[in-house]
């Protein structure tokens, strides 16, 4: 059995107000239905579909690394209409998941649980529970069975007292699904073709869907306008910042962290308020991370402290550093191990030796820097001459004195010193002190000028 899984994203999404298609608005960082897809490769969909109408191209530039099979609906006719369009990809013998680009907190466990269901009974759909179930449709049953779904706008007034309700979220075997889908109308108050009228047509056949409750509304809840998409978003980082204290985290204010993709932790790690965590991080034992950090692609090693207002990306940080405050590890920055880079320190393409130390008011750019160097206040790589990027290259034991230019290609040796001020354009020599000052004039007597 193939399992083939249909995502429908073919809305406008007029209540966000926006040129973006609804599904690419985002939830912790990416689009609402990249989460979607993702959670459809989980459960093992060997073939995900899309179905689409309004900015296609901008769907399918958002969403090109991924393998997907791309589906037109030129008329949006109802979400039937939408499956309908998509039935010739689908063989008889297929497994059928039907899922919505604007429901991204749907998780895989959920949809495992159905696909059982599906393959004991033939058919399964997703239901909850509502206290107030206005707007959702509702289950209906006979002799014990679900026998059809009534949307709200077509339901009696018994029927809206019903609290269990559809989520719209189905699995099917493909030649019922292909039957069904045939054989629905489009006789409602919306004059469109309901997906839900399948359940009644299976009922007919004798082969009832069966029921599987989501415990946790929020799971299958959809995103029609930008307060539900922030409701979604904080949902999201509720569970993130759960998972991350189950493993050990300390978090100073779990409702003030934003974590937009996937956290490795040691033990022992302490994040303080409204950091960031994007990409692929992982954080040694403990880290310590101060307010307003973020953190995107790195690693952090072992005892690491990361001072308030840092930036780190796409870099490798080895144990005992200390960064920060107002830091900013660029792409390619590794640091060694026992490093100091403290605040307005940039870095970027740069190899940082054992107990080398930048404290303040630096760029290091395309740079390779040896064991136990020290940086001083204001020292420049000078890596860029307007079309190529060059080399500076610091030795073991090299002292840099404060507002130093370094003019890449450049090498400063083992031991070297390099005095207050210099701008150096010349490979310096192991053990020796190399400056370039002006010999300071003194002028007598003189008056600064002065407003009249």
């Amino acid at each position: 059995m193939t399992l083939k899984v249909i995502i429908l994203a073919a809305g406008k999404g007029s209540r966000m107000k926006s040129q973006l298609p609804k599904v690419l608005h985002r939830i912790a960082g990416k689009p609402m239905v990249e989460h979607v897809i993702d959670v459809a490769s989980e459960v093992g969909a060997q073939q995900t579909y899309i179905v689409y109408g309004h900015g296609g191209d901008q769907l399918q530039a958002a969403l090109q690394e991924h393998p997907l099979t791309w589906i037109h609906q030129s008329e949006q006719l109802g979400t039937g209409h939408a499956v309908q369009q998509s039935i010739s990809c689908i063989d008889d013998s297929d497994q059928v998941l039907i899922l919505y680009g604007d429901v991204p907190l749907i998780t895989s466990e959920t949809l495992k649980t159905l696909l059982v269901a599906q393959q004991e009974q033939g058919a399964a759909m997703l239901t909850m529970q509502l206290d107030d179930p206005t707007g959702y449709g509702r289950i209906l049953y006979q002799d014990a069975c679900v026998s059809g779904i009534v949307e709200e706008k077509d339901a009696t007034s018994e029927q809206k007292q019903l609290q269990q309700v559809n989520t719209g979220i189905f699995a099917v075997e493909g030649q019922d699904l292909k039957k069904w889908l045939g054989q629905i109308k489009n006789a409602n108050a919306q004059q469109e073709y309901y997906l839900t009228d399948i359940v009644a047509l299976a009922y007919q056949d004798k082969k009832a869907f069966a029921c599987v409750h989501v415990e946790d509304v929020l799971e299958v809840t959809g995103v029609n306008n930008r307060m539900q998409q922030a409701m979604l978003e904080r949902a999201y980082q509720a569970k993130k910042a759960q998972e991350l204290m189950l493993q050990g985290v300390t978090l100073i204010d779990p409702a003030r962290i934003d974590v937009r993709g996937q956290v490795e932790v040691g033990q022992d790690v302490s994040i303080d308020a409204n950091v960031v965590l994007e990409g692929q991080v992982k954080l040694g034992s403990g880290v310590q991370i101060g307010a307003h950090v973020v953190l995107k692609n790195c690693v952090i090693g072992d005892h690491v402290i990361i001072e308030p207002m840092s930036i780190i990306e796409g870099a490798v940080i080895g144990d005992a550093c200390t960064i920060g405050p107002f830091a900013r590890l660029r792409p390619g920055t590794h640091l060694m191990g026992q490093n100091r880079v403290g605040n307005f320190v940039e870095m970027k393409a740069t190899t940082m030796g054992c107990q080398s130390k930048a404290n303040h008011l630096t760029y290091l750019g395309d740079s390779t820097i040896g064991q136990k160097v020290n940086i001083g206040a204001g020292t420049i790589t000078c890596n860029y001459d307007g079309a190529f990027k060059h080399q500076t290259q610091i030795e073991d034991d090299v002292f840099i004195g404060s507002g130093t230019q370094l003019i890449a290609p450049v090498v400063i040796k083992q031991g070297a010193t390099v005095g207050a001020g210099s701008t150096i354009s010349k490979d310096v020599e192991e053990q020796v002190l190399a400056l370039t000052r002006s010999q300071q004039k003194t002028v007598a007597n003189w008056s600064r000028p002065k407003k009249k």
